[in-house]
């Protein structure tokens, strides 16, 4: 890794710090939303990743830092699944003729009428699991992971859909509006069925709530989705720098389709409609304003997708300032369960997991400002 040279306050030798780690430089801070969290890492089964841009004429070189990053220590990723089923929901489309991101539809069953633009938009605003969980309607799991197998992400397996967990192996079929006056349905898709996950940490806590029940042992999320933080990473970095991958690691979508799908995750609730006193900016954006009501200023652009669940936080983002220069990634994820019991609805999200993204996005934020001043 490159050294970095930071001035403190001028830019006399006496001044100069040589960081070697700026993300150990940041998690060292002593900002207690971040150092009461580093206490005790391995409780909070903390991982980082964060990714420095330097762009050098007409390419975009990487430096990366890692904390704590491993595939094989699970954390249950909640909603950060449904950015790689947004995309890929797009990368289908384009192999259907007669459909694209307006065409309306419903599951059939259901009286929910929308489009695949709506639902995609949905997702990121709000982080929709409805919406989510008909675009995994349209996919199907073994599609879903088939697809992100041959792009060479890295380890990942979608299990089920969100909210209600449904592990159902068949999908049920879409009813498609072709023109004002036709429809037609989509077939059902058979899945296979999951095979347990067997990685470190897939046992957790000392007990959980079933059915209003305390069972006295660990819980299992040995069928839930796996999507590890390294494949979160590269997932995010084919939609943001394409042209750093090879033609059959990149996602089959369009030009025209990635300025939609990057435009809806940077997009914040009031851009979409939503109301801003039960959804401010910052309520699909942890890193940087997680802790804050206030609106986030316009220079800031966040492509980000978080999840949240069983007490686990997680947030990949990319974040560019637009008036400063500063861009980069950043992918994390905290575990807020103080009382070991899963399922109970009772984690630390508001009083330790979001301050310490909040803080640790904001540090990153800072050193990148700083280097950028002294360049």
């Amino acid at each position: 890794m490159p050294l970095t040279f930071l001035c403190l306050h001028s830019c006399q030798e006496e001044d100069v710090k040589v960081i070697s780690d700026p993300l150990l430089h940041v998690l060292s801070s002593d900002d207690p939303k971040i150092s009461r969290v580093m206490k005790s890492p391995e409780k909070f089964e903390v991982q980082v990743l964060y990714t420095r841009i330097q762009r050098t004429k007409d390419s975009v070189v990487f430096d990366e830092y890692s904390y704590q990053e491993d595939p094989q220590r699970y954390f249950y990723p909640a909603s950060t699944v449904k950015l790689p089923i947004a995309i890929l929901a797009l990368e289908k489309l384009n192999e259907i003729d007669s459909l694209d991101r307006n065409t309306r539809f419903y599951i059939e069953g259901d009286t929910v009428e929308t489009t695949f633009a709506n639902d995609i938009s949905s997702i990121f605003a709000i982080s929709d699991n409805a919406a989510n969980n008909r675009l995994l309607e349209f996919l199907g799991q073994d599609d879903i992971n088939q697809r992100l197998q041959t792009k060479e992400v890295g380890p990942v397996r979608i299990a089920h859909r969100l909210g209600q967990h449904s592990e159902f192996l068949t999908t049920k079929p879409l009813i498609l509006y072709l023109n004002d006056s036709t429809l037609t349905p989509t077939r059902s898709i058979n899945n296979r069925a999951a095979v347990p996950l067997e990685l470190k940490g897939i046992e957790k806590g000392m007990a959980y709530i079933e059915d209003d029940s305390t069972i006295g042992e660990t819980y299992s999320f040995a069928l839930k989705n796996y999507y590890p933080l390294r494949t979160q990473h590269e997932v995010l970095k084919r939609i943001v720098f394409p042209e750093k991958f090879k033609r059959d690691q990149q996602f089959s979508i369009t030009s025209e389709q990635r300025e939609f799908l990057l435009s809806s995750m940077k997009s914040l609730p009031r851009e979409a409609g939503h109301d801003p006193d039960e959804f401010p900016d910052a309520y699909a954006k942890f890193f940087i304003y997680g802790d804050s009501k206030k609106p986030i200023p316009g220079n800031i652009e966040i492509f980000n997708k978080v999840g949240f669940a069983y007490g686990t936080l997680t947030d990949c983002a990319y974040i560019r300032d637009v008036e400063n220069d500063i861009e980069f990634l950043l992918t994390a994820t905290i575990l807020v369960n103080e009382n070991g019991i899963f399922n109970d609805d009772q984690y630390e999200y508001e009083e330790i997991g979001i301050p310490f993204l909040a803080a640790l996005g904001r540090g990153i934020y800072e050193f990148e400002q700083q280097l950028k001043e002294q360049s």
